[in-house]
């Protein structure tokens, strides 16, 4: 059975709002939760960012079953290496072993905040591998010590370290990702239904693993309604990641979809109260080879509607398709 599961989307709602809305998706049956690490929201009529990891730990308290998960942080500009690893092992004993920890090479978008230059996507897929050699040796415990390209570590150690590590999945887009991911991590990540980024995590050793997907949805009893707040907040989703990921600004993102209208969105995204144009869009992650899809509900007001509805209505008809 493919899992669903529900977005907390930084960019789009407030931290307490978000911890009620993760609280209400486990007690509507979402299968596992992820949520978005940004600094920066895309667009500015999404409104919001908040530190993720606070909101996470606030979440693992609030929630008792289902899973957690970034989707994705980037462990290589805002974020320490190292700080990562203890960020991840302390969110693993919080949530009692429900915690995963998906890793990507960042946006420039949030990365940017720290100064630096946003360097090549060679460079940054670099940084990333030596990232993910040094949290997985922390998780080991013991003191680490590093010297390498990006990043040195002085005798470091976690205190507090979980049974078990938390699982790291990394996200792709490509064969270079896919290789990394395949050699390095537990689960990949992915935003597209492509089954060819599937098949090159396989041959890079993924095979077997899990592999989790996301996509936007926008509920409303009003599709028109539902159609205007899509376009509004999330018109960028359809530029592709060798575009959302090199942009520095949600302005530059205004201006990279000034040209994009409402019939383009739901053309793309579902729109409305249609369980079945839902599960058409879904469908196809599925028959991919994804074993885990994340949708990601857009507007933050909308959360509530949304997740009554998904309880009675969405997540019978996903598992009634995809069974």
């Amino acid at each position: 059975m493919v899992q669903i599961g529900y977005t907390m989307m930084t960019e789009q709602a407030g931290p307490r709002e978000l911890v009620d809305h993760v609280v209400r998706a486990e007690e509507a049956g979402f299968d596992f939760s992820v949520t978005s690490d940004h600094y920066f929201p895309w667009l500015r009529t999404q409104g919001h960012s908040p530190y993720a990891w606070s909101v996470l730990g606030a979440a693992a308290q609030a929630t008792r079953r289902i899973p957690l998960m970034t989707y994705v942080t980037c462990p290589t500009f805002r974020y320490h290496p190292a700080v990562v690893a203890q960020k991840a092992a302390t969110m693993q004993l919080l949530s009692e072993g429900r915690f995963r920890l998906g890793l990507g090479s960042g946006e420039n978008l949030n990365e940017h905040v720290v100064g630096g230059g946003w360097p090549s996507v060679d460079v940054r897929h670099e940084m990333l591998e030596e990232a993910v050699e040094i949290i997985r040796a922390l998780f080991k415990g013991g003191h680490v010590n590093h010297r390498g390209t990006h990043f040195d570590v002085e005798s470091a150690r976690l205190w507090d370290l979980p049974d078990q590590p938390p699982p790291i999945g990394i996200a792709v887009s490509g064969e270079r990702s896919c290789s990394l991911a395949g050699r390095l991590a537990d689960l990949v990540i992915a935003t597209e239904p492509k089954s060819d980024l599937l098949d090159a995590f396989d041959r890079h050793g993924g095979a077997g693993k899990p592999r989790v997907g996301q996509l936007p949805v926008c509920y409303d009893p009003d599709r028109d309604t539902a159609i205007k707040r899509a376009h509004s907040q999330f018109r960028w989703f359809g530029s592709g990641w060798k575009v959302n990921s090199e942009l520095p600004h949600p302005d530059s993102f205004e201006g990279a979809t000034q040209f994009v209208t409402p019939d383009d969105v739901a053309d793309s995204i579902p729109c409305g109260d249609d369980p079945e144009a839902f599960v058409k869009a879904v469908r196809p992650y599925a028959e991919a080879g994804f074993t885990e899809i994340a949708l990601v509900q857009i507007g933050g007001e909308s959360q509530p509607a949304y997740l009554d509805w998904s309880e009675k209505t969405l997540l019978p008809a996903l598992r009634d398709a995809l069974a």
